[in-house]
């Protein structure tokens, strides 16, 4: 346990009562860079795959969340709380920087991550096959499916001059990320324009420099997560042709998407948090790697940007959103 993590869990039992230290409930810390109303669906999921392992929220499991609302900055003050609440377990599903912010702040409370980006780079497990920490997970291959998700939005929009890539500056996976479309964009022929964003500004910004009739490919991030209306919205008023990495966004009115089935993973999140909290320790536990993803396809969308679904696409897509 390093020396910060027990002065905190010292100071901090030394206030509780009795009852709460002896508390029978137990306690998941839930940290995540973006809001829960973007969140919904998933947590819902989340608490389904709890419950099918045993663990009802109110009941037999409390949940404390902490939410950064897009303040990354702010992660590792919410991990501080939730060590000195002395949380059973950290969650940190579909949020890379609370992840990493977790891990910093504590090597003794056990960590489930759900993420995009290499565990083993980024410093939370030894290995994928053995953690060997305080941290396990599941992972998305974000970088693994830039090829894909390029080669699909190229044949979605065959006349884009170039399928630019936008992408986080600050996201642990964009070096990787752009390093991948530099070499898929070559491959497929394309010129290559790599813009990054943060802010509002920043991304109107990016979309303003597009190439003319350019498609645009958006990299994995919590922060556009939260965004996506907005990426939707610049999306039709620039009449871009866009790819996204979850399906909620293409539901939502993006053209079209293509990645993990991350509710089923956050329900598998659930079940495996169960273990943890029935003994079961992150570093005997598997880092898990996603194997299920699937196209969807916003078809109003794609009419309104006077495109044609290629029939090889149409029998590819795993989710129409009418």
């Amino acid at each position: 346990m390093k020396r910060r993590d027990f002065a905190r869990l010292a100071g901090a039992s030394a206030f509780l009562p009795l009852g709460a230290r002896a508390q029978a409930v137990p306690v998941i810390g839930f940290l995540h860079s973006g809001v829960a109303e973007q969140n919904v669906r998933r947590l819902a999921a989340f608490r389904k795959g709890l419950a099918a392992a045993g663990f009802v929220e109110g009941s037999s499991v409390a949940i404390d969340f902490r939410w950064g609302g897009g303040r990354n900055d702010k992660l590792a003050e919410m991990a501080n709380e939730l060590i000195a609440r002395r949380v059973a377990v950290i969650a940190t599903l579909s949020s890379t920087p609370a992840a990493v912010a977790a891990k910093k702040t504590t090597d003794a409370v056990p960590i489930y991550f759900l993420i995009a980006d290499p565990p083993v780079e980024l410093g939370l497990v030894q290995s994928l096959g053995r953690p060997g920490g305080n941290a396990t997970g599941i992972v998305t291959l974000a970088v693994e499916l830039v090829p894909k998700r390029l080669e699909l939005l190229r044949q979605m929009a065959p006349k884009a001059p170039t399928v630019a890539l936008l992408a986080n500056p600050n996201h642990p996976s964009t070096p990787g990320v752009t390093a991948a479309y530099l070499k898929a964009a070559a491959a497929l022929g394309l010129q290559p324009q790599a813009l990054q964003a943060v802010s509002d500004a920043e991304i109107e910004a990016a979309f303003a420099a597009l190439k003319p009739g350019s498609a645009l490919l958006v990299a994995t991030d919590p922060s556009f997560f939260v965004r996506r209306s907005k990426f939707i919205a610049l999306a039709v008023q620039h009449a871009v042709p866009a790819m996204f990495d979850v399906a909620e966004t293409t539901r939502e009115g993006g053209l079209m998407s293509y990645g993990a089935d991350i509710e089923s993973l956050w329900e598998r999140a659930g079940i495996n948090i169960a273990r943890i909290l029935k003994g079961e320790k992150p570093a005997n536990l598997p880092v898990e790697q996603a194997s299920k993803f699937f196209l969807a396809i916003n078809m109003k969308t794609a009419a309104a940007l006077g495109l044609e679904i290629p029939n090889a696409l149409r029998i590819a897509t795993d989710e129409v959103v009418d």
